[in-house]
């Protein structure tokens, strides 16, 4: 208590009641101005860029729980918790030139499996899974998942010392190994053997950039039509019905438009990564019914190298949809020259963290691209091409009009 009182006292000496200006070429901001119906940044975006080693190289000037835990903090009892591993511990870490970044520690090793009685609700939530979801999704050329570093965090210094929330402070505690850890409060788990501890001090963690506001850029929660039950019995109904597609296409908006092939998308990413844990997914309320889906909170991914779960396909191959464009570069990603695991692996040693991913996970990318092809070829053979493959076509770069608007 002592030291959190000076380290309270000490932010209120330096804090300067001088507003700071927003600089037009912060990275933050070139990052949000970016967003267009396309995706959350242009191919090659030299704003991303900047971006990912600003979340790196800067230091930190707040931390704080999320709003969603907040929202939880002390309305829980943690006797009836389901979830005793406190698989969401996650912090919003704040930046000079209002930079804003979700940061989940390490809590699993990268050669660590997750044991195959865990449910997926249970899972530990991974950082790196984080780190390597980003790049996959944009060697696929979606652009839906926001962008993602590794970096070591200094708990003491960039957390507990910056921090002004008084909850957060209670949680940290020197272990007998005298490593500084830090554990969540309510409502995800309440016990210090949950923590995560720095080495003394330092925590491997992912940072992703935080979006626009919902004030400037609105954005709707939409419940997945293939969600899972999230409870230890029981199934939902395209679990059981072969035939649950044709149920999905008479309701709007999966009647007509992107939708249905924005959900394909996802569930050919989600396999990808192995997560079965996309119970919504979030758009833009600008763009319209056609906008593209994000692909939000991806650390359940990159679990079990040794296991392909195919129920997470089912949107593919109860459909059996899915667009020219993405199907054209599933191809390509499987030539030798081209090998999705070598690009993964390639564009992986970018970052700070790097190795991100083992071995065994990368080359299992490559199974499991092949699994999908595989149903692909097998809808074809059923339905015909001209059923089966939508001629999407890429919409140029978006007009002004059409890119998220920000006041300052």
């Amino acid at each position: 208590s002592r030291r959190h009182k000076l380290y309270r006292q000490e932010l209120n000496l330096t804090a300067t009641s001088v507003l700071l200006p927003l600089r037009p070429e912060a990275s933050w901001l070139q990052f949000h101005l970016g967003i267009s119906r396309d995706g959350l940044y242009p191919r090659s975006s030299p704003a991303v860029s900047r971006l990912l080693r600003d979340m790196h190289d800067f230091a930190t000037v707040s931390a704080d729980y999320s709003q969603d835990e907040k929202a939880l903090l002390g309305a829980c009892d943690c006797s009836q918790i389901v979830k005793p591993s406190g698989v969401h511990l996650k912090l919003v870490l704040r930046f000079q030139d209002f930079g804003k970044a979700m940061f989940k520690p390490m809590r699993q090793k990268r050669e660590e499996e997750t044991p195959e009685d865990f449910f997926y609700f249970v899972d530990f939530q991974r950082h790196n899974a984080e780190i390597a979801a980003f790049h996959l999704d944009r060697i696929l050329d979606f652009r839906r998942v926001p962008p993602t570093v590794g970096r070591l965090i200094n708990i003491t210094k960039e957390i507990l010392e910056v921090t002004r929330n008084e909850v957060l402070q209670s949680v940290f505690f020197v272990s007998p190994a005298s490593n500084v850890c830090f554990f969540a409060k309510c409502p995800y788990m309440c016990k210090t053997e949950y923590a995560v501890c720095g080495n003394p001090h330092l925590l491997e963690g992912s940072l992703s950039a935080f979006l626009p506001s919902l004030n400037l850029a609105p954005r709707l929660s939409i419940p997945n039509p293939w969600i899972r039950s999230y409870s230890f019995d029981g199934k939902e109904e395209w679990e059981v019905n072969p035939h649950y597609c044709d149920t999905v296409r008479e309701i709007y908006p999966y009647s007509n438009g992107n939708r249905l092939l924005n959900i394909v998308d996802m569930a050919i990413f989600d396999f990808l990564i192995g997560n079965m844990d996309r119970h919504h997914y979030e758009m833009f309320t600008k763009f319209g019914d056609d906008g593209f889906l994000l692909h939000l909170d991806n650390a359940r991914g990159f679990g079990r190298h040794s296991h392909d779960e195919i129920s997470i396909l089912a949107p593919l191959t109860q459909c059996c949809v899915i667009k020219q464009t993405t199907l054209l570069r599933l191809q390509l990603l499987a030539e030798p020259e081209y090998q999705l695991s070598a690009v993964m692996r390639e564009s992986l040693l970018q970052d700070p963290l790097a190795p991100v991913l083992t071995e065994p996970h990368l080359l299992a990318l490559d199974r499991r691209l092949q699994l999908i092809l595989r149903a692909v070829r097998k809808c074809i053979d059923t339905h015909g091409e001209a059923k089966v493959v939508a001629n999407d076509t890429r919409q140029p770069e978006a007009p002004e009009s059409d890119s998220v608007k920000l006041s300052t």
